[in-house]
């Protein structure tokens, strides 16, 4: 990979070395603080469970997140009709605005 930099990052007071392309440095460091954060969450949420548990359900919601906005960019487009119908209301909009 060009431009790669090696960095650390503590994820649930863990410490992992990782080499990564400098465009994406502040990506990871912004995932890690946010699954750092939602890591807590769970296990201030959840007491008696340890550190491992909170980190399984933070990375289970970011998971499910990140399927559901996939699906929805996966969404067939508007039937052509739906369009058609959209563009001739406009198209009145449009003479009434004219007149």
């Amino acid at each position: 990979m060009a431009n790669e930099i090696s960095i650390k990052v503590n994820v649930g007071d863990r410490m992992y070395p990782l080499q990564i392309s400098a465009f994406e440095e502040e990506y990871v460091r912004k995932a890690v603080k946010l699954l750092n954060e939602k890591m807590t969450f769970f296990n201030n949420s959840f007491s008696g469970k340890d550190k491992v548990d909170g980190l399984a359900m933070a990375a289970l919601e970011y998971a499910v997140d990140g399927l559901k906005k996939d699906t929805v960019m996966q969404k067939p487009q508007a039937p052509k009709q739906d369009l058609s119908l959209l563009e001739n209301e406009l198209s009145e909009i449009e003479a009434l605005l004219q007149s």
